[in-house]
């Protein structure tokens, strides 16, 4: 490699990095995890659980469930199902389905390799109603007793930037 190479190589990795930690730092994240799924495939039986704390019942959300699927998952679409349990112990039921290819084939999301990533809006602008902790338990709803392709199950909820006075 040339020496000037080299240079627009830094150049290019350090705005790279200053992007991302620019994202970071602006970042409205109350929650994001991840859960992986058994290489050998998502049991039917298997439910992924996340425990999110609520602090601010004022505030407006947006509700996100991640999906990384990896190139043999066999469909375009998965079907999910949600439980959630409030602080108060009442219980919601609900499911998504969720598009991860186009009608081609070609993957939708985004990512590296093998390996893609699909954020799925589940609920936006949406209101808490209670502080506390909120139990979601996610499934599948695919008619596979074993469904194999998807990497992780992960959830993300983002507090809503406040809208500007106006109401614009």
């Amino acid at each position: 490699m040339t020496q000037m190479s080299l240079r627009r190589m830094n150049r290019s990795l350090w705005a790279i990095f200053i992007s991302l930690i620019a994202v970071a730092c602006t970042s409205n994240d109350i929650y994001f995890q991840y859960k992986p799924v058994t290489l050998k495939g998502w049991s039917k039986d298997s439910l992924y659980s996340f425990d999110i704390s609520v602090k601010d019942t004022a505030a407006i959300y947006n509700v996100y469930v991640n999906v990384r699927n990896r190139g043999e998952y066999p469909y375009q679409n998965l079907w999910l199902f949600l439980n959630k349990t409030a602080p108060d112990k009442t219980q919601t039921k609900d499911s998504i389905e969720c598009y991860l290819a186009d009608q081609r084939g070609k993957w939708l999301g985004s990512g590296l390799g093998s390996i893609m990533e699909m954020p799925v809006l589940y609920q936006q602008k949406v209101r808490f109603k209670a502080i506390g902790t909120y139990h979601y338990k996610i499934g599948h709803g695919m008619r596979d007793s074993l469904l194999i392709g998807i990497n992780d199950i992960g959830m993300r909820v983002e507090k809503c930037p406040l809208a500007p006075k106006g109401g614009k």
